[in-house]
């Protein structure tokens, strides 16, 4: 906070948890009170050298940041690894995502600019407008992708200007402390960037707090309105990436070879721990039994064990609460009917059983109703589920609360776009699963949340729009 390492006021401190095997992997300082600190510090930096930089002095920052991330960027890698689990080719592999994003808003910082509007007012009136920070902005960010998120959260705000508190899950908190870190030496003033560990409370209180200007948050539905009612102090404006149940739908004519893959890595990736996960899978009458199994043969041959090991392409889940949530939800599919077709255990046995696995699970005679169907379960567990028809299935796909993601698999151009139009979900990918691109706006329809991450439109949120009307006489 304000550019230094300090003491957090309560001297409490928590340990962040290895998930391949239990253990204590560090220990870090609790913030919960010291987020009027982090304020006041954000606020006046804002306020003072921050607000005054010219937008190639602070497009240059963010450059060096970038720089610095491509450098450290197996550190970061190692560093999510270690405390959420993800396999080290996946972290190591996101390299390219968390440069090109912030690339991607250190170009926009010097497109930032308002307009000069012909207007109707009698007289030799004259009009335009101004782009201005919006001013402090918190970021609360979850565990399942530490580094892209908290990117996600601050690069753009500070290429609008703004000053950010980041509190990131008190289960990945090592990494947004190391990128904090390289951010100070790029050269980012003091206070400009504050990261504040911590749980809930740390979070309830950058709800509510009246210093904060913008909150963006990704996590839970349940948080994300809990965050909303608390928000209504000083109105704040909010960017909500909420949860998903999202339908991913193959027809019958899809490409099975490069479908089934895909499909299966649209919820095994990230041992399932993804809030776009296409978890409920749509199948054609005519090809479910066939695509199904591959589906779960593909799981089968998926390399599970120590998320630091090159070879490894399932790791474990990020925590014991974690890991009963998701064995809880293979408990109810079972007693509701479903049946097991793989997978359907937490992995007990050898190394494993330390830490905190699951096996890829497949499920079938999966019924719209059933709670897999319908809730967020968070880990790698695909609901299959029989289709008929094409207007059939788009009604079924949207017959959720969320709408966050969604996938098509069909050689057809006109179902596709058929299938695009009707789906009430922020992305449709069609023939792919989970491609993300800093150009390409990300965000969710219904409960999944509101405001888009990626794309113009995110800069943008970070603004305010000031009329500027004249009387030249």
């Amino acid at each position: 906070m304000g550019g230094e390492w300090v003491a957090f006021a309560s001297g409490a401190t928590f340990h962040s948890i290895h998930p391949s095997n239990g253990r204590k992997l560090a220990m870090l300082a609790k913030g919960g009170a010291d987020i009027n600190r982090a304020v006041t510090a954000a606020r006046k930096a804002f306020e003072g050298d921050w607000k005054k930089l010219k937008p190639f002095d602070r497009q240059q920052i963010l450059l060096r940041i970038a720089d610095l991330v491509e450098a450290q960027a197996d550190d970061l890698a190692t560093l999510d690894t270690l405390e959420m689990g993800a396999p080290i080719s996946r972290t190591r592999a996101s390299k390219r995502r968390w440069v090109s994003l912030i690339r991607y808003y250190a170009g926009m910082v010097t497109a930032i600019h308002g307009d000069t509007i012909p207007n109707s007012i009698p007289g030799n009136i004259f009009s335009y407008t101004l782009r201005e920070p919006i001013g402090v902005v918190g970021g609360i960010t979850p565990w399942n992708a530490p580094v892209g998120t908290a990117i996600w959260k601050i690069v753009p705000a500070l290429a609008a200007g703004c000053t950010v508190i980041l509190k990131p899950s008190e289960e990945a908190c090592l990494s947004s402390l190391y990128l904090g870190k390289l951010m100070m030496e790029a050269g980012l003033p003091e206070g400009v960037l504050n990261v504040v560990p911590g749980f809930g409370d740390a979070g309830a209180a950058m709800a509510a707090h009246d210093g904060i200007d913008k909150l963006c948050f990704t996590g839970s539905t349940a948080t994300g309105q809990a965050i909303i009612r608390a928000s209504v102090g000083n109105v704040k404006r909010l960017t909500m990436e909420l949860c998903g149940k999202s339908p991913d739908i193959v027809f019958a004519d899809a490409d099975l070879d490069a479908a089934v893959p895909g499909a299966a890595m649209a919820v095994f990736a990230n041992s399932g721990q993804i809030c776009s996960a296409g978890t409920r899978l749509f199948v054609g009458a005519g090809i479910y039994d066939e695509f199904v199994e591959r589906v779960a043969d593909f799981g089968k041959t998926l390399r599970i064990g120590d998320p630091m090991r090159p070879e490894t392409e399932l790791s474990p889940l990020v925590s014991q609460r974690q890991l009963d949530r998701v064995c809880g939800y293979l408990d109810t599919g079972r007693e509701e009917g479903a049946s097991v077709l793989s997978g359907g255990r937490r992995i007990s046995d050898g190394d494993l059983g330390q830490g905190f696995f699951v096996e890829p699970t497949v499920f079938t005679g999966v019924r719209d109703t059933m709670r897999i169907a319908r809730e967020e379960i968070f880990g790698p567990v695909i609901s299959a589920i029989r289709f008929d028809d094409l207007d059939e299935v788009i009604q079924r796909g949207n017959d959720t609360v969320f709408g966050l993601g969604s996938g098509v698999w069909t050689q057809s151009l006109a179902t596709a776009h058929r299938v695009a139009a009707g789906l009430r979900a922020g992305t449709v990918w069609v023939n792919c699963y989970q491609l993300l691109d800093p150009a390409v706006p990300f965000g969710g329809y219904k409960t999944s949340g509101y405001g888009r991450e990626s794309g113009r439109k995110h800069i943008e949120s970070f603004l305010e729009t000031k009329a500027v009307v004249m009387n030249l006489g």
